[in-house]
């Protein structure tokens, strides 16, 4: 390899490892639901798919090149452990719907990336959870879409080092904090909860 082929891919490199573990912006963001609209639904039923497309990476680095990073259930399916995470949340998220119509909210999820256990010894301020999906509300009774489907971003800072290890020793988990802020998101979006809508910068993916 020549010496100025060498010196352009190295360049990439090193943007591509500022990008991930420079301070980068994230956010939890999505359309809000007219809350005149949303009254009218009543909840009967979560259903959530992640599709096997999904990469999934049980690499023990800081930063994996995966759609799916998730280490706190036992080794196994991801894909469905992700889908039980993400169905507990948007159904708490979603329990507020209580008028008329009975709906489905239709999940899809198009990334979950938590941190890896190297990651939550790295230091402190570091690390984000990644949880992004698409949802559509359908009439239960027709299948009709009555709403999206919607991109819906949910990322939060993760806990790292000295901050990790107590929030653990209070029963605070990766699990618990993606379930509730996911779930705060679901509520902000559908307008019957508080607007989680958020901007921050961290370091880490």
């Amino acid at each position: 390899m020549s010496l100025s082929r060498r010196a352009a891919l190295l360049g990439v490199s090193a943007v591509v490892l500022s990008a991930c573990v420079g301070g980068a912006s994230f956010k939890t963001d999505y359309d809000p639901v007219p809350p005149s609209t949303s009254a009218a639904w009543r909840l009967a039923d979560v259903r959530v798919s992640v599709p096997k497309t999904l990469t999934v990476s049980e690499a023990k680095t800081l930063l994996p090149n995966a759609d799916i990073v998730w280490r706190e259930d036992p080794l196994g399916d991801r894909h469905a452990q992700v889908a039980t995470i993400i169905d507990t949340a948007v159904t708490r998220g979603a329990q507020g719907l209580r008028g008329s119509v009975p709906v489905i909210v239709d999940v899809t999820v198009t990334r979950f990336h938590a941190l890896t256990f190297e990651a939550e010894l790295r230091g402190q301020n570091w690390g984000v959870h990644n949880i992004d999906f698409t949802a559509t509300i359908r009439d239960a009774r027709s299948g009709a879409v009555l709403l999206g489907p919607t991109d819906i971003r949910a990322e939060l800072p993760a806990l790292s080092g000295d901050q990790m290890k107590a929030a653990r020793a209070k029963g605070v988990t990766q699990k618990s904090m993606i379930t509730n802020h996911v779930a705060k998101t679901v509520a902000g979006w559908l307008g019957i909860g508080p607007d989680n809508r958020d901007e921050f910068s961290r370091q880490g993916n």
